[in-house]
């Protein structure tokens, strides 16, 4: 078995993780990262992220000095967002389980650590095709307190990093994964890890785990949040698959956060290649769902889809598919409303999409129940309030007044043709990790540091339960992953 030195050691390759190594290389210290994956299929599920990463800010204004010009931006509203408004978006989509000290560092540094980040020459810009509506004047309004997203995506984002940590000298090696935590009197002194058939060592003074959750491992899902979860679809990286954290836990490591949620969206069931498709990425997601209704093979609706703006909701509904017959729902829609959804997600050639003439044709269409979903809608229609405009972007108050009932932006399902867009669950990435304290520490069950081990990213429990606020997770990879890195350099 060979032998790798090293001052500091980052498992992963993900935004976390690069954000830890860009702060270790600050101090001079040398770098290594080991990814898992092979070059072209790098960067964790940073990759298969839209980039969107929710900050505070004051408004547009303090926000021109982050993003790149657009000519849209003299007719843009953009909302503050404050540390308080994030910390009560935090709470209230956790229902309160999101860490008080984990929640006030995220959102006391995340405005410095993006720019920090845009220092080094990675680019933002405003997300007008997500996260605002044109209005028929021509001007634009953000809403949902998520605004701001990197040039060209996840894809931006991990490439951009790349060219960060190799302008600044540090080495990566690919299909390098970390099978063993190195322990040495108690502290932990690297890893062993597998390439291309080969073990290796690496001894570091420090390592920092930026190599995400368990959500690729259908083993640790079943395990961890429940038999159903061997049927939900791997979205991101097929290489997070929870070795690092169990190997932690080896050690003695305390786990934090909620080890029986995750992140899980609605994700088309019909593409051929579903799964981990590093080609389409996010954009098998559907998420103009808010628009329309969402409905079972029985024809019924079973969430409410307007109960608050799309990114406060969207990554806790792929659970409530899941549980439906077969892992199965459907997105439907009529025709004033299908010019609405966003064409990079819901007009990707090979898309899952059944388009008819009738509710009959369209249920003949799906196989969805015919008179499940007649009733439904008719139900549905007939008990909107129509005495409030419909508006995107704001929560407008228009109210289906059904069951369960749609609590904003209700529009009659009642003109052909009609539109529906089979989804199933899919998984991001798991809310539990490991627990860590102010310096990004892993610490053990009495609260002790383990001496060498940090953790970031997904890796680091104790934001998120249930659902979490869209963006929070890039924000909570670059302001944890900047405090592992400078705390693993010292």
């Amino acid at each position: 078995m060979s032998t790798i030195i090293t001052d500091v050691l980052v498992i992963g390759a993900g935004n976390a993780a690069m954000c830890a190594a860009h702060a270790a290389r600050e101090s001079g210290k040398k770098i290594l990262m080991l990814e898992a994956a092979p070059k072209e299929q790098a960067g964790g599920n940073s990759y298969f992220t839209a980039g969107a990463t929710r900050m505070t800010h004051e408004g547009l204004h303090s926000l021109k000095n982050l993003v790149e010009p657009d000519p849209r931006h003299d007719r843009t509203v953009v909302p503050p967002y404050t540390k308080e408004e994030y910390a009560a978006d935090l709470a209230k989509v956790t229902n309160g389980n999101n860490d008080p000290q984990m929640t006030e560092t995220l959102t006391s540094n995340i405005a410095e650590d993006i720019r920090w980040l845009k220092s080094k020459g990675l680019k933002y810009r405003l997300m007008y095709e997500r996260q605002a509506y044109e209005r028929p004047d021509g001007s634009y309004l953000f809403w949902g307190g998520l605004h701001v997203g990197n040039v060209d995506g996840g894809e931006g984002l991990i490439r951009d990093h790349f060219a960060v940590a190799e302008a600044s000298g540090i080495e990566v090696l690919y299909n390098a994964r970390a099978t063993r935590l190195i322990e040495s009197s108690d502290s932990v002194t690297g890893v062993v890890f597998d390439q291309d058939g080969e073990e290796h060592a690496v001894h570091a003074d420090a390592t920092v785990l930026g190599s995400g959750g368990f959500e690729a491992s259908k083993t640790m899902r079943a395990e961890h949040m429940g038999s159903e979860w061997e049927y939900a679809i791997t979205r991101g990286t097929p290489f997070n698959t929870g070795t690092m954290l169990e190997e932690a836990l080896r050690l003695g490591a305390a786990k934090a956060g909620d080890w029986t949620s995750c992140h899980a969206t609605q994700w088309d069931a019909e593409f051929e290649n579903n799964e981990s498709n590093f080609e389409v990425t996010n954009r098998l997601t559907r998420q103009s769902y808010p628009l329309g209704l969402i409905v079972n093979r029985n024809g019924q609706r079973f969430v409410d889809e307007g109960a608050d703006f799309r990114n406060l909701t969207y990554a806790k509904y792929g659970k409530e598919v899941l549980l439906q017959p077969g892992a199965i729902a459907w997105q439907v829609f009529d025709a004033p409303l299908r010019p609405m959804l966003r064409p990079q997600e819901y007009e990707v050639p090979g898309v899952g999409e059944h388009i008819a003439g009738s509710l009959a044709e369209l249920a003949e269409a799906t196989g969805i129940d015919k008179d499940g979903l007649i009733k439904t809608i008719q139900e549905f229609n007939d008990s909107i309030d129509t005495t409030k405009a419909f508006d995107p972007n704001v929560k407008d108050g228009r109210v289906a007044h059904t069951t369960p009932p749609k609590s904003n932006w209700a529009n009659s399902i009642s003109e052909p043709p009609f539109y529906a867009y089979p989804v199933t669950c899919g998984i991001t990435f798991t809310f539990g990790g490991l627990k860590g304290d102010e310096q990004s520490r892993v610490l053990k069950e009495d609260g002790t540091p383990i001496p060498g081990l940090f953790a970031c990213g997904e890796a680091l429990g104790g934001l998120f339960s249930g659902n979490y606020p869209g963006g929070s997770g890039l924000a909570a990879g670059i302001v944890f992953g900047r405090i592992a890195g400078r705390s693993a350099a010292s």
